[in-house]
C-alpha cells in the first residue's frame, strides 16, 4: 500500500467569470478556469479562441469587462491580477514567455543570463546567492538549457531553438512561481521540439507551467492536463487521450486533420 501523503492540490491561479470583448465581440465569455501549484497545463483551441488573451488577462495586459483573476487564491497574498499592473503582476512571480524570442541579440549567452538574473524580483536573495556561490545558479541554468558549450557565443547569431532555450533560461533565472509561454515549439524542428519538450518538463518540477500550443505531438510529450478553449468557453478538460476522443473537440478543433492527430 502506498503510503504517499495525499493532500488537497492548492490552486495557484483561479480565473473567474471572466469575460473579454474587443470592438462588440466577445473573446472570453464568462470564462472559468484554474491551475493547481506545480501543474503543467497546456490550453489548446482553434484561432480566436481565446488563448493569448487568458494569458493577456493574466499578465494585465488586457483588462477584463467583468470577471477576477486570483492569483495564490487561498494564501494571505492573495491578488486579483486584473487590478494590477504589468510591471507588479510580474513582482508578485508570474513570468511569461512569447512566442518571439526576446533576447539581447547582441550579448553572448551568458551575459544574457547575468542581465536576467540582476532584473530578477528576489534581487536580494539572488545577489547574496552570487556573492556566496559564485555563478552556481547561471552555471545550473546553462547546463539545464544546453547551451554551456556556447556561454560566449554572440545571442543573435543561434539557432532559433536555441534562442528559444535560452530564453526559457532567462526566464527560470527570474524565479517566477507561475510561467506562461505562448508556442514554444512554433518553426522549431521535430528534435528541437522534442528538446524543448524535455526542458519544461524538467522546468515543471519546479514551476507552475502553462502553456498554449498548437503541434499536437508536442502535446502528447508533455502535457499532464489538457484544456481545450472555443469561442472564448472551455470545451472540455482532461488528458490529451480524453480530449482527442472528445466528440466536440473532434468537431470544432480537429477537424479534417483528425486522423493525423489520432497517434
Amino acid at each position: 500500500m502506498s503510503t504517499q501523503n495525499h493532500h488537497t492540490p492548492e490552486k495557484i491561479l483561479r480565473v473567474e467569470d471572466v469575460t473579454v470583448s474587443f470592438d462588440g465581440f466577445l473573446v472570453l465569455k464568462d470564462l472559468n478556469f484554474s491551475i493547481e501549484r506545480g501543474e503543467l497545463r497546456v490550453v489548446i483551441g482553434p484561432n480566436g479562441a481565446g488563448k493569448t488573451t487568458l494569458l493577456d488577462v493574466i499578465t494585465g495586459k488586457v483588462r477584463p469587462a467583468k470577471g477576477r483573476a486570483l492569483f495564490q487564491p487561498k494564501s494571505s497574498s492573495c491578488q486579483d491580477v486584473t487590478k494590477l499592473t504589468q510591471e507588479r503582476i510580474a513582482l508578485l512571480g508570474v513570468g511569461r514567455k512569447f512566442q518571439t524570442p526576446n533576447i539581447f541579440k547582441s550579448q553572448t549567452v551568458l551575459d544574457n543570463l547575468h542581465l536576467s538574473a540582476k532584473a530578477s524580483r528576489r534581487v536580494l536573495p539572488n545577489l547574496i546567492r552570487f556573492s556566496r556561490n559564485g555563478s552556481s545558479r547561471i552555471d545550473e541554468v546553462l547546463e539545464t538549457i544546453g547551451l554551456a558549450p556556447k556561454a560566449s557565443n554572440i545571442a543573435g547569431l543561434l539557432a532559433h531553438g536555441e534562442k528559444q532555450w535560452l530564453e526559457l533560461g532567462m526566464v527560470m533565472l527570474q524565479d517566477p512561481e507561475l510561467l506562461l509561454i505562448d508556442e514554444p515549439v512554433a518553426g522549431m524542428t521535430p528534435r528541437e521540439s522534442e528538446k524543448t519538450g524535455e526542458l519544461l518538463m524538467s522546468m515543471a518540477k519546479k514551476h507552475t507551467l502553462l502553456v498554449i500550443e498548437h503541434d499536437m505531438t508536442f502535446v502528447r510529450q508533455i502535457a499532464q492536463t489538457v484544456t481545450v478553449l472555443d469561442e472564448g468557453q472551455i470545451l472540455c478538460e482532461g488528458t490529451v487521450d480524453e480530449v482527442q476522443r472528445d466528440p466536440k473537440v473532434i468537431q470544432v478543433y480537429l477537424g479534417p486533420d483528425r486522423e493525423l492527430l489520432a497517434t
